[in-house]
């Protein structure tokens, strides 16, 4: 099984930005999709971004705008650019891959957005 591993969370000012890494043990293109997801206390996980095999790329509506996802191959790598950011994104944020039904997730990164 795939494993997924998040870098680049930390604590940011509102308005500043942050970028989070994704490193994938297997070839990124294996996947149908990959993703970005998040989990705030008492909360449901929800979709952040995530990015097909075609390069198409979905936004949750809270994102739009803000963030970025893109890929790189070669690296076996997604990554989130995240810009402006406000209280409200902080939570953990969790890289995820699926593969027909199946779905495979990282161990979580925290993000918090204060200051």
């Amino acid at each position: 099984q795939a494993q997924l591993l998040e870098s680049g969370g930390g604590l940011v000012q509102p308005g500043g930005s942050l970028r989070l890494s994704c490193l994938s043990s297997e070839n990124i293109f294996f996947f149908n999709t990959m993703g970005w997801y998040r989990q705030a206390p008492g909360k449901e996980r929800e979709l952040v971004a995530q990015i097909n095999l075609s390069g198409v790329t979905t936004y949750g509506d809270s994102v739009q705008g803000r963030f970025t996802i893109s890929r790189d191959g070669a690296k076996k790598s997604i990554y989130l650019q995240m810009n402006n950011l406000k209280s409200e994104d902080t939570s953990v944020y969790y890289c995820s891959a699926r593969v027909l039904s199946r779905t495979t997730w990282g161990q979580g990164i925290p993000v918090t957005v204060a200051g």
